[in-house]
């Protein structure tokens, strides 16, 4: 079966850009808008994957990550931090909520294959 990864961020033309990239890793995709339409899709069905954006309304990728930790089945998601701040306490914040890795914005497609190759969602070539 396809493997499935949630794309979430406030801006249209970067949920579009992110899902290409995981489509053309062979992923199949959803979006949200939020963290709380996250959590929602999270409740309907578990991805493996989720490229999460740190600052957005209604709920920030901070809060969603903790609160899909605890979920049932809620470790299963590989999850990557997307944000914009290259701050250390930042990312220290987001691997203890449960991060798997960090991206810097902009991303291209290389940064996110490497990624997912580096914690097992692809093989390596």
């Amino acid at each position: 079966p396809m493997k499935q990864c949630l794309v979430v961020d406030d801006s249209r033309v970067v949920r579009k850009v992110a899902r290409r990239i995981a489509e053309d890793l062979g992923f199949s995709c959803t979006e949200a808008e939020d963290g709380k339409q996250a959590y929602e899709a999270c409740q309907k069905s578990m991805p493996d994957a989720i490229l999460l954006d740190w600052n957005m309304p209604v709920m920030s990728g901070i809060e969603f990550l903790e609160k899909l930790r605890q979920m049932e089945n809620g470790m299963h998601p590989k999850v990557i931090f997307c944000t914009t701040e290259n701050n250390i306490g930042h990312i220290q914040r987001a691997i203890q909520a449960g991060a798997n890795e960090y991206i810097m914005k902009p991303f291209d497609s290389e940064i996110i294959q490497s990624k997912f190759q580096q914690i097992g969602l692809i093989e390596s070539e």
